[in-house]
């Protein structure tokens, strides 16, 4: 199983020694998100600073870029970093993108389905010299003078990994993509049916094995090392399930559990402005839906029954005030479980 832990993005200083750090313990992957900072920048002192450890943007927002910028700065830093780079997209909801990013809104997975498509044309352009002439419905890419093309070293191409939650992102994913990213907000039964079926479509399209194809994600996890802290883990986790419970789009995994009354309160009360009271509508019977918690000592073999079976790769978040770090030991111990995923096919 792959561990991820994250890169600090709120003062680029602590990035080198952070990432040094992550690599010496065992992690698998350094990510970075797009909350308050940009997902690229972190990463391009990691590159330089460490040697094994795998880099990702989990996530980058696409459509506020174009194919063409992402494409470059996922070149440079797979050449920065020998090879070791995967691209991890989200669209974001549509008021974000409207309204925070000033984007015009359209159907996500298709325009998503391009987007990858076109990716990976001007990445080939690149690598093998293949004539640039993607055209689709969202984006047009036709022109690349030689003097464009950045130099290689002759690596695999950058993996794509999209974050899905409904099932038709999820088909888009399992299609065009090289691995999914689950959202934490994910119960074992929405997996069960909804994830792994709509991903095994999409892979079945393109002929593609899932065990080049990797899942990361799928639930919370709360650990600790002491039951305080797991208790406290637990509960940020709470805030975070009605967070993300008051989001329409994250409805759906609701839905299996026939709990959409809850998401359509949930949202009632954040267009009232009692975000506050939120994790007060979280259940301990819904919040064990969302969450594998246990201690150190016995957080192995929880994230063992949760994930093994479905996912290749599992973020161990430090959780703001919770307590202890996860031990170095305890990060290799986890690595060691088995997972359905065996590497990215080369590009």
């Amino acid at each position: 199983m792959r561990i991820t832990t994250n890169v600090p993005q709120d003062d680029l200083r602590n990035v080198k020694a952070a990432a040094r750090a992550a690599e010496a313990d065992g992690y698998s992957l350094a990510v970075t998100n797009e909350n308050k900072h940009d997902p690229f920048l972190p990463l391009a002192i990691a590159a330089v600073e460490t040697e094994r450890i795998e880099l990702a943007t989990a996530i980058a927002i696409s459509f506020s870029r174009s194919p063409m910028a992402v494409a470059n700065a996922s070149w440079d830093l797979n050449e920065g970093s020998r090879g070791r780079f995967v691209l991890g997209l989200g669209t974001q909801v549509k008021a974000h993108n409207e309204r925070r990013f000033s984007v015009p809104w359209s159907p996500p997975a298709p325009r998503m389905r391009e987007y990858v498509l076109a990716l990976k044309a001007i990445w080939r352009c690149w690598r093998y010299g293949e004539a640039l002439n993607f055209e689709g419905d969202h984006y047009r890419f036709t022109l690349m003078p030689p003097y464009f093309v950045p130099e290689s070293q002759g690596l695999r191409l950058p993996p794509v990994t999209l974050a899905a939650v409904g099932p038709a992102m999820l088909r888009v994913a399992g299609e065009t993509a090289d691995g999914v990213r689950l959202h934490p907000f994910c119960t074992r039964k929405y997996v069960d049916d909804v994830v792994l079926p709509e991903l095994q479509t999409g892979m079945q399209r393109s002929g593609r094995a899932r065990e080049t194809f990797e899942i990361a994600g799928g639930g919370f996890i709360a650990t600790g090392a002491t039951d305080e802290e797991v208790h406290k883990a637990r509960e940020w986790v709470r805030g975070r399930v009605g967070f993300y419970g008051s989001t329409p789009a994250y409805f759906p995994v609701l839905a299996v559990h026939g709990l959409q009354d809850l998401g359509q309160k949930l949202n009632r009360m954040t267009r009232e402005g009692a975000w506050e009271k939120l994790a007060g509508e979280v259940s301990d019977d819904v919040l064990d839906l969302f969450v594998a918690a246990g201690r150190h000592d016995q957080i192995k073999s929880v994230i063992e029954r949760r994930f093994a079976t479905f996912s290749d790769a599992v973020s161990v978040r430090d959780v703001p005030g919770a307590g202890s770090q996860l031990p170095p030991d305890l990060v290799r111990e986890l690595a060691s479980l088995a997972t359905p995923f065996k590497g990215f096919a080369s590009g």
